[in-house]
């Protein structure tokens, strides 16, 4: 039977699994975890808690906070009372946490520490209280803001005593929650979504691409404000029983994989960017004998993928993904290759969701044959997110997989994508013009650009607005480019550069976390400006970008690399929330910079003083003509 909304999707599960694992989380070293019996009855108290304090049908709470157990807890205690549940990403500034508790007209918020409740004032944004999750010690109660233990009691000795028919009574047709987009551009725009909304995905996903069962245990480590984690890595695993353990930060995934062991993850492609570069440095470093062996096992592991796309579903069922022949070969291959690499994710995993942007295909490639099963989706805020995905069989790499079933989608004249279907937001919060400009006939516009192949896969081009056109007419599709070049294990990341320009240049942000190393080995200054100025590392860099690169046209190729000192980080402001680069942010921010390239014919290195840009900065001319 179908669920009405996300309280109830969970109440089933509630019910099977009640004394399973549901939430993991580090304390004082070691991993704690929560039944399911006891996490619903934390919804509970959270929920009268939350009534006592005035929140009711249709009121706007907003969640501060990085992921951590007490996350889920509020969300669906929010929503159990007709109550609209709003996000806001930790390292947003707090002019733009202010515009977002604002601009939803929220009622109260609930923050993570006093050091996320300094970026929310009251007179500023107007809210009635604030519940502090885990107060510092110095912590302080005033009449308009006090913990969430307070909160969690005043519930307990108070229980809401019609609080099940009033999530029973939700539909599908309720406002569950108001995500804001990104904002790659101007400022973010508030989602609506529906419970409908945010149930049909969940129930497409869970169908089309990869089935999350009572014995999985998922990392959570993207951010819960995101609508990708939200969806895939809280309500998926929730609807199905499964434990969700919570990262202690992004810095320490590796060491949380190895302590959780799960068996999916759902990631971004900078994380598996990662582990690929490492493998490659490791292979790299090793014997010719290692080397050989590692190639040998790639290859028999790609045979093995190109089984899953020729077979035909029948095929594989009858004699499974490893045809007669391969197995012995295969087995070997995991055995001295697969196994080692598999081990460092923790051993158990059994997929890979990625999502949040493009994956390049020769890593979606790697980790199919290294029987890691990388399944990469597409999707947007708007649309809860996931629009098309690929599925366990007959999977194809380099493509964002088949739309969902429950979806309907079609390609505009001009290649936008455009989609339409249950989980299709009902418009953007108090902003009419914004909605009616995100749809036509119904159809909800995404600026992206794809093509079907003549499977039905679907491939994203770039984003509509994206699209360089250089003066000598040609359109440069950056992602694909920039994909390449953020495939090398010295640079972080880069953005290609080039609107109304004779040609195309690449602002690259070096990976320090190599470098670093790499200068200290070869006894050189370690600190970042002496890197960037480095002769022998824009060199490095140089031929890096070339390598990468040679395979595009030469008009799409970079003619100047501008190497910068900085980190892009969603704090300093180039990154949004899901890690995806913010352009006007970049051209704003290096617009000197970029100025100064294009008026130079020769290399020249620019000072930061005299860009008046806290940057170490180098450019390097290709040799390669316009």
């Amino acid at each position: 039977m179908k669920a009405e909304n996300l309280v109830e999707m969970v109440k089933y599960s509630v019910d099977r699994y009640f004394d399973r694992t549901a939430l993991m989380w580090k304390s004082k070293g070691q991993f704690e975890s929560m039944t399911y019996g006891e996490f619903w009855g934390r919804i509970r108290n959270t929920a009268a808690g939350l009534a006592l304090l005035g929140v009711g049908t249709g009121d706007k709470v907003a969640i501060l906070s990085e992921n951590n157990p007490v996350w889920p807890i509020c969300d669906l205690a929010i929503m159990s009372l007709g109550a609209v549940s709003v996000p806001v990403h930790a390292a947003l500034p707090q002019d733009q946490v202010a515009f977002i508790i604002n601009n939803s007209e929220c009622k109260a918020v609930i923050v993570q520490n006093d050091a996320l409740l300094r970026k929310v004032s009251t007179a500023e944004t107007g809210v009635l209280f604030i519940i502090v999750m885990e107060p510092d010690e110095g912590h302080h109660d005033t009449g308009q803001v006090f913990t969430y233990e307070i909160l969690m009691k005043m519930g307990g000795d108070h229980p809401l005593q019609m609080w099940e028919e009033m999530w029973k009574h939700i539909d599908r047709m309720q406002l569950a929650t108001i995500i804001h987009t990104s904002g790659t551009t101007g400022h973010p725009k508030g989602a609506m979504l529906t419970h409908g909304n945010i149930l049909s995905n969940v129930e497409g996903v869970q169908f089309w691409v990869l089935e999350a069962r009572p014995t999985d245990v998922l990392l959570s480590h993207l951010p819960l404000s995101h609508v990708f984690e939200r969806m895939a890595g809280q309500f998926v695993p929730l609807s199905a029983g499964s434990a969700i353990a919570y990262a202690e930060s992004m810095e320490k995934v590796s060491e949380n994989l190895l302590e959780v062991r799960p068996t999916v993850l759902v990631s971004v492609p900078l994380l598996l960017e990662k582990v690929y570069t490492r493998v490659q440095e490791k292979i790299e470093a090793g014997t010719p004998l290692r080397r050989k062996i590692f190639s040998w096992a790639l290859g028999v592991g790609m045979k093995r993928y190109e089984g899953y796309v020729t077979q035909s579903v029948d095929e594989i069922m009858k004699q499974g993904s490893v045809p007669k022949a391969l197995r012995r070969k295969w087995a070997l291959a995991n055995w001295l290759v697969y196994k080692k690499v598999k081990k460092q994710l923790g051993g158990r995993l059994r997929g890979l969701i990625s999502g949040g942007g493009a994956l390049s295909p020769e890593i979606g490639r790697f980790f199919w044959a290294i029987d890691l099963p990388a399944l990469e989706g597409y999707g947007l805020t708007e649309t809860s997110p996931v629009i098309a995905a690929n599925p366990m069989i007959r999977t194809k790499v380099g493509t964002v997989g088949k739309i969902l079933p429950n979806l309907e989608m079609r390609l505009a004249p001009d290649g936008e994508v455009m989609v339409r279907g249950p989980s299709v937001m009902t418009g953007y919060y108090n902003n009419e013009k914004a909605t009616r400009e995100a749809f036509r006939d119904g159809w909800l516009l995404t600026g992206d650009l794809g093509k079907l192949d003549g499977d039905g896969f679907l491939s994203i081009v770039d984003r509509k607005k994206r699209i360089i056109v250089l003066k000598t007419g040609k359109n440069v599709a950056p992602q694909p480019v920039e994909n390449a070049i953020n495939l090398s294990s010295y640079i972080e990341n880069c953005v290609l550069i080039g609107q109304n320009q004779k040609y195309v240049i690449v602002l690259v942000t070096p990976d320090f976390s190599v470098l670093v190393p790499w200068a200290k080995k070869r006894g050189w200054p370690d600190h970042y400006e002496a890197i960037v100025r480095n002769e022998e590392v824009q060199k490095l860099l140089r031929r890096e970008v070339d390598e990468r690169t040679k395979k595009f046209p030469r008009y799409e190729q970079p003619k100047k690399v501008v190497i910068l000192g900085d980190e892009w980080t969603t704090g300093t402001g180039e990154l949004t929330p899901s890690l995806k680069v913010r352009l006007p942010v970049i051209e704003e921010k290096y617009k000197n910079i970029i100025k100064k390239v294009y008026a130079e014919e020769h290399p020249v290195a620019a000072s930061s003083a005299a860009d008046e840009i806290a940057v170490g900065l180098t450019m390097h001319q290709s040799g390669r003509d316009e």
